[in-house]
């Protein structure tokens, strides 16, 4: 999962890696929108006034709108509608008011990038009736979010499932242990001085993007996780 916010989604690198995540159908990968309509200069509409919700299904991906960011159940039946969508990505458009709760400060850019200061916290506490002291987590929200005997139980199954899946396929067990743990693949380091020195020892004329590709196709052959996709360079 991903939380995006409205200045996120203005910055230009969000439309190559959410068009790049539509087209290679990433039916693992969620993003909650978090569409308060401020960013750190004030009110948005000024400077970003697109169809978002357009803009990500001409991406290929799966758009749920309308959900109540502040409804834990609404998100999560969102949520849940984005899981049973395998064959592309999904956006989560929630709407939320940013500063929530905040007599004075809600819906404003003042609470965005600076604190809220002691008074108007007070009155937060106040308005969200909340009795506890700063720092302090009510022993039932820490009973609910500990997953330690849920957690090792599905450890357990996991570590049993891949012991039987080794036996059967050692290599690609091996393989897949390589990826998990981000290891480079035996012999990296020394096949990469040899194709770097190959280059140098037979100079071509060749354009820095051409170089550049020569060199991300040969990375692609050893790291096949890549599968020579995920590395281009746009043509300038």
């Amino acid at each position: 999962m991903a939380i995006l916010g409205d200045g996120c989604l203005m910055e230009g690198i969000s439309h190559e890696a959410c068009g790049l995540a539509g087209t290679l159908k990433l039916g693992n990968l969620i993003a909650i929108w978090d569409d308060n309509g401020i960013s750190i200069d004030g009110h948005v509409e000024g400077w970003f006034a697109e169809d978002t919700a357009a803009r990500f299904r001409a991406y290929g991906w799966h758009v749920i709108e309308g959900v109540d960011g502040h409804d834990p159940e609404e998100v999560d039946a969102a949520v849940r509608e984005a899981k049973s969508v395998t064959d592309k990505p999904s956006l989560l458009c929630c709407k939320t008011i940013i500063g929530f709760g905040s007599p004075n400060k809600a819906n404003s850019h003042d609470c965005h990038g600076s604190a809220l200061g002691a008074d108007e916290v007070a009155l937060v506490r106040e308005r969200l009736q909340w009795p506890y002291a700063p720092f302090e987590i009510p022993g039932e929200i820490y009973a609910e979010w500990d997953a330690t005997e849920k957690g090792a139980q599905v450890q357990q199954e996991w570590d049993a499932l891949f012991a039987d899946y080794a036996k059967q396929w050692p290599e690609l067990a091996a393989e897949f242990t390589r990826r998990m743990k981000g290891d480079l693949p035996a012999g990296w380091v020394e096949n990469m001085q040899k194709y770097v020195h190959d280059l140098q020892s037979h100079p071509a004329a060749l354009a820095t993007r051409q170089v550049s590709q020569k060199c991300l196709n040969h990375f692609a052959d050893m790291l096949p996780e890549t599968d020579g996709r995920l590395g281009g360079l746009v043509a300038l």
